[in-house]
């Protein structure tokens, strides 16, 4: 047989007491915070992090990582001449895209084909090791997108 025992928390009711047991917090934080996080919340983020996109004129707002301000190119490029996965003399593939390659797309109009079929144009404004990110075309805006590099099948930048 379990027993539970109640606990009484500061700052949450005691069960039994109205509301659901859940302190309720003022829209913007109500000035308290979080034990080591600043106070106010609303749109400040996780220390270290920006609370939106790079380039959206919040959080750490660094110049280049921007969206286009315009469309990418209105053509769809063949894959045929895009860089793919290749296969080493060993025999054996790659199975994602060098984070090295990929790099000279740096903040150019980049069609991605991804595993599964995907393909869209892209902005790429960061590469990591295993990731990249930046702005994705919808067909009528550009939308903040990263993923890891594993997941693109191929790409070609202009």
């Amino acid at each position: 047989m379990y027993y539970y025992r109640q606990m009484h928390f500061p700052g949450f009711p005691p069960p039994g007491q109205g509301g659901q047991g859940f302190p309720s917090f003022p829209p913007g934080g109500g000035g308290q915070g979080f034990p080591g996080f600043p106070p106010g919340g609303g749109g400040q983020g996780f220390p270290g992090f920006p609370s939106s996109p790079p380039g959206t004129g919040q959080g750490q707002g660094q110049g280049q990582m921007q969206a286009p301000t315009g469309p990418p190119p209105s053509f769809t490029p063949s894959q045929s001449s895009a860089q793919t996965l290749t296969t080493s003399s060993q025999g054996t593939t790659t199975f994602a895209v060098d984070p090295g390659a990929i790099q000279g797309c740096l903040y150019r109009y980049t069609y991605i084909w991804m595993r599964g079929g995907q393909q869209f144009w892209f902005y790429p404004v960061f590469v990591g090791r295993r990731s990249i990110s930046g702005f994705r075309w919808t067909g009528f805006t550009w939308v903040y997108f990263g993923t890891d590099l594993r997941r693109i099948r191929s790409f070609q930048c202009f």
